[in-house]
This record gives C-alpha cells, structure tokens and sequence, in this order.
C-alpha cells in the first residue's frame, strides 16, 4: 500500500510541474549518441580525428574532460543511463541480463512523459532491465521529435550504430586515415593488422560525425536550435580490445559535448562559456538526474547520480565508479574508481585473466593477432599484461600514463593512495548496496518476489559486510589469508562459502593444499555455484585422480534442467579450462542440457557459446 501511495505522489507531483511549467518555456533536449568511441574526436584535441560536426558543436557549446560511462560495454552502460542507478545495485551488471526495477523507481522518460515532454527514442534499447510499462512514446528507428503535439516540449535520442564494434572488423574496407599515421596505444602490438583496425575505427567516427550533422541540421531546419539544449556522447570507450569490456579509463572515458542555447543559460552549469570546457567529473549515472533538473523536478531520492546542470544541480562529487561483471560468456568481478589524475581499481577475480576467450572479441583482426603474438613469445611487457593473470590491485596516473600500463599499486610511495581510493571503493558498494558479490544465480534466486535492489536492502537475505570480507580475502593474493579463508567454507551463507572457494582457485595449487578438505566436502554443497568452483578448483590443481572426481561435479553442475540458467556458465568455464590439462568428455558436453527455457532470453545464449568453445577446442 506504501508502494501506490508513493506512485500516487510522485504522479501528483509531476503533474503540477506540468501545469506550473506550461506557463513558461521549457527546454527542448536533443541527446545524439553514438556507440564504442572515447574521446577520438576533434574537439578533444585527437589531430587523427576527422569530425567538423562535433567540432561544431562544440565551438558553441562545453566540453567536459572527464566522462565516464559507468560500465565499459553496451547493456550495463544503458542501464545505468535508463535508472539513473548504478547497475550493481540493482542486480543488472552482467551483459545481458534481465532484472526488474524496485516499486519505487521507474525509467526516466517515465518521469519526463509525466512532465507533458514527448519522448522518442531512435533507436537501440538494450536494458539489463525489464521495462516499467510503456517508457518511450515512440522507441523505433522512425521515432523523431516531428510526431509531436504542436507547442509540447521534447526528449529525443538519435543513437548511431556506425561506430559499433562489430564495424571496426567489417571487410571489405577502404581506408580513409591512412595506418602509418594511427596511433597504437602501448599495450597494442604495432602490426598491419592492429594498425588498419584503428584507422578503420576512425573512419567510422568519421562518417558518425556527417550522421550528426544531419540531425543537428534537422534541428535547424525546424527552427528549434534556440529552443534545445544538446547533448552528444558515446556509451562507453572504444571497440578495440582492452578498452570495450574492460572499466580502465580507456573502456569508460567517453566524449560528452552539452551546447544551451542562450535562451536557456540559466540551466547551464556554472562556468558554461561558448566553447569552453570543465574538468568535472560526471558519469552515466548523473544524467538522468540531470535530465529531471533541466525541465525543474527535483530527481527522486532512489537516483544514485548527482544532477551538473538546471536547478536542483549538485556539488562536484570526488569520485567516479565503474565496474565489469559477466562480460559475454566469461564470468569476472571488477571495480574502479577515478579521481581527476588516478584510476584505482580492484580485481576481485585476479585469477582470470584479462583476455578471457570471448567468441565475439576474437572476431576483430586486433585480438587474434595479439593473441597469437603471445603465444608466439613476441609480445613486450605491456603487451603481455592482458593475456596473463590481474594483480589484486591497480593504480595509474593517468597525467602520466594515459595507457594504463604502469601498474603503481605495490610502490611504497602509493601506499595512501591505493588506501584512500581502496576505501572508497569499499565504501561505494555499502552505500549502493552493490549486490554483483553475489553469484549471478543468486541474484535472481535471492529475490524471488522481489527485486535484487530490495535483496541488497535486507541484511537477512544479503549479509553484504561477510560477503565483502571474504570477497576481499579472496582476492588479496596472500598466503596469510588461507587460514580465514578455510573458516569461509563453514559459513551458513552460500555466497561466502564461493569467495573462500575463490579464495582457493586463486592460489592454485598452495590454495588446494591448504584447504583440501574443504574443498573436497564442498563437492556435495548445497549451492551449485560453490561446488562449480571447487570442483574448479581441484580439476586444475590437483592430482589425476582429482581431475577425474571433479569432471563429474562439473557435468552435473552445467545441467540447465537442473541448475538453471546461470550454474551452467560457472560449469562450462571450468571445464573450458580443464581442456589445458588433459582430455575432458567433449561428446557427452555437447549433449548437455545448457539451455533452461524458464530464463529470460538474454540470459540463454552464453552456455551454448561456452559449449561450442568447448567441442570446437576438442581434447
């Protein structure tokens, strides 16, 4: 009853800001996004680039230096865009996944829509969210400010696809930038290959930008420039290897360029000149909290964003966060945390490597020919970072060492540092209740007649301050640990008995031996996901005779009709990488039951990936 109580304010509420705002202009507000670009335009200064649009735009409107998107690939990104809510508390953090919002919030065209705005959408969706009721007035690739009633503000977005990943790899091709002249960031071998990638993808951001100029010409036309305020971005870092997928700031620094019209100087932040630009930091999740403030609402209290522009915007927050789930078919926790000269950030899986076998990142020319490069010995130290296992912590300057290669987090003099940006870390994920500690399945399993945000509310389903020790335990690299690590195995909560497994996974064959008997007793536990990682566990790092014991547990555990959707990618992980020691039972894998039909559809694809990794690999 306190839920519709809430919802009737809330619609009261926005109703009398639409009536009160009917009797005075409000800003039309246009966003122009495009997909998998960071700063590689013109107006950042990229002499590379080739975008007379954007530089445009930006020469009569403001460039802020330190965007992030909140997540470094597509679905987590526009769920945090779509919420106003970091995805982690609300269960959405792996690509393509399918959760629903709690009762009290809603998406924000809702709240706009409530205000008297028509809101378009053109065209791409791809929430990890379940849509409240009808979010868009029109969300398809006809949808356009035109349809609207005569004299009714607008939201419009025009998203553009040209610069997709997918787009960088599409051949044939004829170069426009010509390769010599490419940069190749450190951690790229610099091939022909790697070299026509990177010209490819600027050409590509190069025909976006004519894509946005037409918009924006559109716009003239129509006589509304005056009367809209602008916005362009992208939803998160480049489509090369180790930006897209990965929260450095070179898979979360995006371009954002905002132009006010005159008119509406009194919603532009403070400072906003003409061609000017700011170094504050904002990210996705401060956008729709920022949209709300532009038409005069004050953003609910559930957005977890903090408003730049209009009334209600806030002060500088010293932080911005990203994080990495699930990304595809392979399972990994990572978050991130930026100021204005550092990135922090913390490998809760360091066990699995950077370059995890994904099917669709090893369909660019890039990853294939740096991957084969490593195995091939010719790669150099920076080079080779991505193909091996992660450090626990990870600290660049990035005024320094824009490509992120000088790892600082061990050096005596970074000490205070990595202890002020580690706290904050820490403390972010209290606050948001980030419940990505979880394995995925019991996010969805915990809140069954709720919501995983809800979940992250009740410390009797969700005892976060355990769970994050021993996820931090787990994590840390140390010996010393294994003694606390051992006690994690005993815990009534299924999800600390999975850290203290990945505590054990992560120090191979010291771990096993250290915590053999757990191990072994957690072949029968109760979740699927403890004994998926344990049997992991001691398959790799064990004896033959313990190889042969876990294959079964790893078969029974990646059953779809027996475990669900989720147990299974935990499963066909692990026998993935049981394939480097020795023969595992690929014919009877590709008979398995992976796919359990009572699962949202995003969530179906990846084991049978997994599986098909598995059989073409062969023993």
């Amino acid at each position: 009853m306190a839920m519709d109580r809430r919802h009737f304010l809330g619609t009261a509420a926005a109703t009398t800001l639409s009536s009160a705002s009917a009797q005075q202009p409000r800003p039309n507000i246009l966003w122009v996004t495009c997909e998998d670009i960071g700063p590689e335009i013109s107006p950042y200064g990229d002499t590379y680039a080739t975008t007379p649009n954007l530089e445009k735009l930006a020469a009569r409107g403001w460039r802020y230096d330190n965007a992030w998107s909140n997540a470094p690939v597509c679905a987590p990104a526009r769920t945090t865009l779509i919420s106003g809510m970091y995805p982690p508390s609300l269960g959405g953090e792996h690509m393509r996944s399918e959760v629903s919002l709690p009762p009290i919030a809603r998406m924000y065209p809702q709240y706009l829509r409530d205000a008297g705005y028509y809101c378009t959408n053109n065209s791409k969706t791809d929430y990890n969210l379940v849509e409240p009721g009808q979010v868009w007035d029109e969300s398809s690739n006809k949808a356009h400010w035109r349809k609207r009633a005569a004299g009714q503000p607008f939201f419009s977005i025009f998203n553009f696809t040209t610069t997709h990943e997918s787009q960088i790899r599409r051949r044939p091709h004829t170069l426009v930038h010509d390769p010599a002249k490419a940069r190749v960031p450190a951690y790229h071998p610099d091939t022909p290959e790697v070299r026509h990638d990177w010209a490819q993808y600027y050409d590509n951001i190069t025909t976006m930008d004519t894509q946005t100029g037409k918009v924006l010409a559109e716009l003239e036309a129509d006589g509304l420039a005056q009367d809209t305020i602008v916005f362009f971005y992208g939803d998160h870092g480049s489509g090369m290897p180790r930006s897209k997928r990965w929260p450095y700031n070179s898979g979360l620094r995006v371009p954002l360029l905002v132009s006010v019209p005159d008119k509406y100087k009194a919603l532009a932040p403070a400072g906003y000149r003409a061609g000017g630009h700011t170094d504050r930091l904002v990210s996705f999740v401060d956008l729709a909290p920022t949209l709300l403030s532009l038409i005069g609402s004050k953003p609910p209290a559930h957005m977890q964003g903090h408003a730049f522009m209009g009334p209600h915007a806030e002060p500088e927050q010293p932080y911005i966060y990203g994080f990495r789930g699930r990304m595809d078919e392979r399972v990994d926790m990572v978050r991130s945390v930026r100021d204005k000269r550092y990135i922090y950030i913390r490998n809760y899986m360091p066990h699995r490597i950077y370059g995890q076998h994904i099917g669709y990142m090893f369909e660019t020319p890039t990853t294939r020919v740096w991957n084969e490069m490593y195995k091939d010995g010719k790669l150099n130290e920076s080079q080779r970072i991505f193909w091996e296992k992660k450090p626990s912590e990870e600290l660049y300057d990035l005024e320094n060492d824009r490509d992120e290669v000088h790892n600082l987090a061990a050096k005596p003099e970074y000490k205070d540092r990595v202890a002020r940006m580690r706290k904050a870390q820490e403390d972010h994920a209290v606050r948001i209740k980030d419940v990505g500690f979880l394995p995925e399945g019991e996010i969805h399993e915990r809140a069954v007649g709720s919501t995983p945000y809800q979940v992250g509310h009740d410390p009797a389903k969700y005892p976060q301050a355990r769970i994050m020790a021993m996820a931090a335990l787990a994590s840390d690299g140390t010996a010393k640990s294994l003694d606390r690590i051992k006690k994690g195995f005993a815990d009534s909560d299924s999800a600390v008995r999975y850290w203290a497994a990945q505590g054990v996974l992560a120090r191979e064959a010291e771990g096993l031996k250290h915590c053999r008997k757990e191990v072994e007793a957690a072949l029968a536990d109760s979740s699927p996901y403890v004994r998926a990682i344990s049997a992991e566990a001691l398959g790799r790092f064990g004896s033959q005779d313990d190889r042969a014991r876990a294959i079964p547990v790893l078969m029974e555990v990646a059953n779809a009709e027996k475990n669900g959707a989720y147990a299974p990618v935990l499963a066909l992980n692990a026998l993935n990488y049981l394939q480097d020691g020795g023969p595992i039972p690929v014919d009877q894998i590709a008979k398995l039951p992976v796919l359990d039909r009572k699962a949202p559809k995003r969530a179906l694809e990846y084991p049978t990936r997994l599986v098909k990794t598995i059989v073409e690999r062969g023993n």
